[in-house]
């Protein structure tokens, strides 16, 4: 028997303009945790598309169990034992979470013409139980939150019975209780004699779970090591190549008078948000805390316009506003940085040029018909230097960018506005510890400038590092407010859980 299951070597892969990886490699044991990491367009995720069959390798070799294989398409993968949890979520909404999960391989009746609805749904009800996950296999799965549907990939990548199961950023959108439920699944994968490659920027869950750790910078190999010879400090030097010694930007923002604020803002949903007062000041980051359904994304949705509500004021600089569309916030110097950067953040199809650009158009307009397209260029340019974006150039594709590049371009989209009340929900979700230093000192810069900016966010230190004030909401309501200076995780928990 082999000591590795299986084993990447001289792995490269470009794409036009961007070598993405240069002699990768990885080793896997079989009943091992092996984390990958690496800060944001690493090479990571393309490294594991390859196993996956979703890319091709343009050099290197891939051995399973001693044996060199090759591995075509995704279902080629699966057929060999590989299955893959996506960072970047694929939901099928109209259909059924059984439908879902075993797409593609859905029980056949009547010679194969027929698909066996009984056993499809009995199939899927046996493996939720078994893993734990309390869903109704007929629910369709556009009624699920995103943590939710995030569950039904994982157990999508289990109905495979596969023997190695690649996680990509699994735990991105779940909840504390979830992220345990996970955990669990993972131990009785490992004792199975299963492997698990972990993708995370979490480093609190690498050195919990994992066996052994590699880690990749600018689409090479660096090293692997036991994870318990880790420690948080030796992974983001040998990640970015460099020391950190600071996690978060100095505070340097002097919060001012009240510029926003909302009034008893109610949802026209009973169990959606309800009775929201708060203030926001000029150069105030005020951070906001809650668990999975406490309505915050609804909440910020509700004052861009996105959702409707039933009575309540928004006001600006003492005016009160009228938001019934989006536009009518953004013209009113309002930005909202959503939290799902795929589905309703990025148009994947389009340039870096083009996302940057479409929300200020008519900013560049000859005579309200034409594009000054060398103006946008400048912009554009000028954006890139001056958020780092790492893209080859402006007519680059952005689905092809590391997802923190995708997250500065949303940034510029909206800088370009110049908004005075900036919303960002979850906006360093997904990216690499280097990365969210960069955009912390973005949302610093800004607050430094006088800019008012709202902050989501589901991890409590990263609120804590960055906001002035934080805002904590349960169940629709807002439970109470935390200052700066007594500041600390039992008390904002205890908040989260405290029903109005």
């Amino acid at each position: 028997m082999p000591e590795y299951l299986l084993e990447m070597n001289g792995v490269c892969k470009a794409f036009p303009g961007v070598q993405a990886l240069q002699d990768a490699a990885l080793k896997l044991r079989p009943g091992t945790v092996h984390a990958l990491m690496g800060e944001n367009g690493a090479g990571k995720s393309t490294l594991m598309k390859c196993l996956f069959g979703i890319y091709n390798m343009d050099q290197g070799e891939i051995l399973y169990n001693g044996q060199p294989i090759k591995i075509a398409n995704p279902f080629d993968a699966l057929g060999k034992g590989i299955a893959m949890v996506h960072q970047e979520l694929q939901p099928i909404p109209d259909r059924s979470i059984a439908e879902n999960i075993y797409c593609g391989r859905l029980p056949k009746s009547m010679g194969g013409i027929l698909v066996n609805h009984e056993k499809l749904y009995a199939d899927t009800r046996v493996l939720l139980d078994r893993i734990g996950m309390d869903f109704d296999p007929h629910a369709k799965l556009g009624t699920l939150s995103v943590s939710q549907m995030q569950l039904v990939e994982i157990a999508k990548a289990i109905s495979a019975d596969a023997r190695i199961v690649i996680m990509d950023e699994p735990t991105s959108s779940l909840t504390l209780g979830e992220v345990e439920k996970l955990f669990g699944i993972i131990d009785q994968l490992r004792k199975d004699g299963r492997a698990i490659i972990y993708i995370s920027h979490k480093m609190d869950e690498i050195l919990r779970i994992a066996d052994e750790v590699t880690i990749m910078r600018d689409g090479q190999y660096i090293g692997t090591w036991p994870a318990s010879e880790l420690t948080t400090d030796k992974i983001i030097t040998r990640m970015v190549g460099r020391e950190m010694t600071n996690l978060y930007p100095p505070k340097e923002n002097v919060p001012g008078e009240v510029i926003f604020e909302t009034d008893d803002f109610t949802s026209i949903h009973d169990r959606s948000f309800r009775n929201i007062s708060f203030q926001l000041r000029r150069g105030e980051i005020l951070g906001v805390s809650g668990l999975v359904g406490a309505q915050r994304t609804e909440l910020m949705e509700g004052i861009f316009g996105l959702r409707a509500h039933k009575k309540g004021e928004v006001r600006y600089k003492g005016q009160t506003l009228k938001i019934k569309r989006p536009q009518d916030a953004i013209c009113r110097h309002i930005a909202l940085l959503t939290e799902d950067r795929r589905r309703t953040g990025i148009f994947g199809v389009l340039s870096v040029t083009d996302n940057v650009a479409v929300a200020s158009l008519r900013q560049y307009l000859y005579g309200g018909i034409m594009l000054n397209e060398r103006e946008i260029a400048s912009l554009v340019e000028d954006n890139i230097n001056k958020l780092s974006i790492k893209t080859p150039s402006g007519k680059t594709l952005i689905k092809s960018l590391s997802g923190g590049n995708q997250q500065k371009v949303i940034v510029s989209r909206w800088l370009a506005n110049d908004p005075d009340v900036f919303i960002m929900d979850e906006p360093t979700r997904g990216i690499d510890v280097g990365a969210k230093y960069e955009i912390y000192s973005i949302i610093a810069d800004l607050a430094r400038q006088g800019k008012s900016i709202i902050m989501i966010s589901s991890e409590m230190q990263e609120l804590i590092g960055m906001a002035d004030r934080i805002m904590v909401m349960c169940d629709g309501k807002v439970t109470g407010f935390v200052e700066r200076d007594t500041m600390n995780q039992e008390t904002i928990m205890e908040l989260a859980t405290r029903f109005a």
